[in-house]
């Protein structure tokens, strides 16, 4: 299980918010694995110099076709600036009809967390994959 270690792009000052996401792509196909691994690598760049990013890790479990990121930000905007920014976007956009499902979680936590662990950013996305699940008045929102 390929895993980029968590990274820290810009310097988090203490006693501070940080606004933190986590996704797990699942690929309907195992052929879509070595395009969809590539463009984590261009994203993966791109987050290490981006503006607002306390930290981000990547883990790749390609036999299964699942990937999973984990980032922390000075602020929702300094996220959602980043996922609307080249190449990003583009990846977003391309890859989003290879993905059976896409679970996304979000939370905040003080500076003095960081770095995150993988096992508290697991349990946050198998219980919201569970919630996505759940049909409400639109349905399933992921399947």
């Amino acid at each position: 299980m390929p895993t980029l270690p968590w990274t820290t792009p810009n310097p988090a000052p203490s006693h501070t918010p940080a606004y933190v996401m986590a996704s797990r792509f699942v690929l309907r196909s195992r052929k879509d694995v070595p395009r969809f691994f590539l463009n984590s690598l261009k994203a993966w760049r791109q987050v290490r110099s981006a503006p607002g990013a306390f930290g981000a890790s990547l883990v790749a479990q390609p036999l299964s076709g699942t990937f999973l990121t984990l980032s922390a930000w000075e602020s929702r905007d300094a996220l959602y600036v980043f996922a609307g920014t080249e190449p990003h976007r583009h990846i977003m956009e391309t890859m989003r009809p290879t993905m059976r499902t896409a679970t996304f979680t979000f939370w905040e936590v003080s500076t003095d967390d960081l770095p995150l662990t993988w096992d508290d950013a697991r349990r946050r996305l198998d219980t919201q994959a569970v919630a996505d699940a759940r049909p409400g008045p639109a349905g399933p929102v992921n399947g």
